[in-house]
């Protein structure tokens, strides 16, 4: 089948598609997110939001250029869409998050919810003497707030990447778990020690999982909708 597509059977886990219908699937292109948190535009289009039953549909949705993620048109069928990102076509409204099983999921949001994305800081840079925010789905931002540290997020406009809100990483902040066996779940931080975070979950019970998989998405509260 080529390099644009993989054994079903072999897709990620956190795929909520069918295993046993065609042998193969489409797979992403290089992109920023990971395999494991992202659809290719194909898929999501077929299998997710059943907008098409083959893959010439979804082409030909795409082609006919109206579909945007986080409010960019977007034509190619093997473009990753990924965690948090925002899908807008045909006047629907969609945001990508992990359920509570750990699969990548939709949930339909508002128009004015879509124009903004949390994003998550993985590293800083020093450029022309301001600095350079990284963030985890390839975008650079620059920014004078030195308190910004890796492991927060920031709320940002789409699609012109305005600072909106900075989210923190510690004690009381609310946070998505992108990883691990908890992944899909959300808690409230209790306490951050070394790359461990302990948090309490809905149901009150303190979890410990590695600080890399916790996604701050809000102050005690998600600042986005989840579910």
């Amino acid at each position: 089948m080529g390099k644009n597509h993989i054994k079903r059977m072999a897709a990620p886990k956190t795929w909520d598609t069918s295993r046993r219908t065609t042998k193969f699937i489409t797979k992403q292109s290089p992109g920023p997110h990971a395999k494991e948190l992202s659809y290719p535009m194909g898929v999501l289009l077929k299998e997710v939001l059943n907008y098409a039953s083959s893959t010439r549909e979804a082409k030909k949705l795409l082609n006919a250029n109206e579909i945007k993620v986080d409010g960019k048109r977007r034509s190619d069928f093997r473009f990753p869409v990924g965690i948090f990102d925002t899908i807008q076509f045909a006047g629907n409204n969609f945001r990508v998050v992990l359920n509570r099983k750990g699969k990548l999921s939709l949930v339909s949001i508002g128009s004015e919810e879509a124009s903004i994305k949390p994003c998550k800081i993985i590293g800083k840079t020093m450029v022309n003497g301001k600095i350079q925010i990284n963030l985890y789905d390839g975008k650079n931002i620059l920014s004078g707030d030195k308190s910004c540290k890796v492991g927060d997020t920031l709320i940002i406009s789409l699609p012109d990447h305005k600072i909106s809100k900075h989210l923190k990483l510690g004690k009381k902040a609310f946070i998505f778990l992108t990883g691990g066996k908890h992944i899909g779940e959300t808690g409230i931080v209790e306490d951050i020690s070394g790359s461990k975070i302990i948090y309490k979950d809905s149901n009150g019970n303190l979890i410990e999982t590695s600080k890399k998989y916790a996604f701050v998405a809000g102050d005690s509260k998600p600042s986005v909708t989840l579910e």
